[in-house]
């Protein structure tokens, strides 16, 4: 497989995280639309917040949207290795929401312990549509964390996340809507309310532990893993100086320098070929660099 099929098959999977992206922010808009509106005629303003914060759901898929637009993994003159790296700083962009998110949870919670709270006419239906709108939100949860996984796509397994801290949230207004209708407790939303706060902050954490790395080009692949491997093939005899980064699964950019058995050079590309076959079949697409080295240069053999 050569590098431009690799390209290729690396913006048919650009366009399916597109397709995905545009499913959710349609389900992400009706939610916002769903608790607005009952926030509204309510006067609910826990309903009002949570409105809010499900903005935030749009509006990353919207900045997902963007991402992928300029994420285009085909290389041009200017980006020779593509543009993947635009898909983890939107990543990076839906951790950002994720913390406002958090610190606003967690600060209206503080602060709503020390405000008197009104009488809210809280009614079956909309219990009933809080309950619809949850739903929604795990659907839409599901769904992205499932294509993410199937595309290795860390923009949508981030999107996913934040969607599940927008899971907790709908959850701790139902839970405290309810609880103003049936029993009562007008404060039990605003103690629900922190550990979901420290569960969003957890979410954009591990959506910066994962993205970091790549943007900071951390090794992809261990280099003794990947001269296992290569010395696995029969005619080589020395493998050293590997490098790799990238995402497994998407792209990854792998140098090494390589010794091998024949001298004549139609006979050694043709191993490096075979080295290029094996770590596609391994780890995806790949592009490998090789640099081809006497037998001098053999590590064993240095002095």
């Amino acid at each position: 497989m050569s590098f431009l099929d690799s390209a290729a098959i690396a913006s048919r999977r650009q366009r399916q995280v597109q397709r995905v992206l545009y499913v959710t922010l349609g389900l992400n808009v009706l939610v916002f639309l769903i608790k607005l509106i009952l926030g509204l005629t309510t006067g609910s303003l826990s309903l009002i917040a949570d409105a809010l914060h499900s903005s935030t759901d749009s509006a990353s898929n919207i900045l997902g949207l963007v991402a992928m637009r300029f994420s285009s993994p085909e290389p041009d003159d200017d980006h020779p290795y593509g543009h993947r790296k635009f898909e983890a700083i939107g990543a990076l962009g839906i951790a950002a929401f994720l913390g406002m998110a958090s610190l606003e949870i967690l600060r209206t919670a503080v602060e709503r312990f020390w405000e008197p709270q009104p009488h809210l006419q809280i009614d079956e239906l909309t219990l009933g549509m809080m309950v619809g709108v949850l739903g929604i939100n795990v659907f839409v949860t599901l769904y992205e964390h499932r294509w993410g996984k199937a595309l290795s796509s860390s923009l949508l397994l981030a999107d996913a996340r934040h969607t599940l801290s927008d899971v907790g949230v709908t959850l701790t207004v139902l839970l405290g809507l309810a609880g103003m209708h049936y029993w009562g407790i007008p404060w039990l939303d605003q103690v629900l309310a922190v550990p979901v706060g420290l569960l969003v902050f957890w979410s954009g954490w591990e959506v910066l532990r994962e993205n970091v790395p790549f943007l900071t080009d951390r090794v992809a692949i261990p280099p003794k893993t990947l001269r296992e491997l290569v010395l696995s093939l029969p005619g080589i005899l020395d493998c050293h100086d590997i490098t790799s980064r990238g995402i497994p699964g998407q792209m990854i950019f792998i140098e090494m320098h390589m010794v091998v058995e024949p001298l004549d050079v139609e006979s050694a590309h043709r191993l490096t070929e075979a080295v290029e076959q094996l770590l596609q079949q391994r780890y995806g697409p790949v592009r490998v660099t090789i640099h081809l080295e006497p037998y001098s240069h053999i590590e064993g053999s240095r002095s």
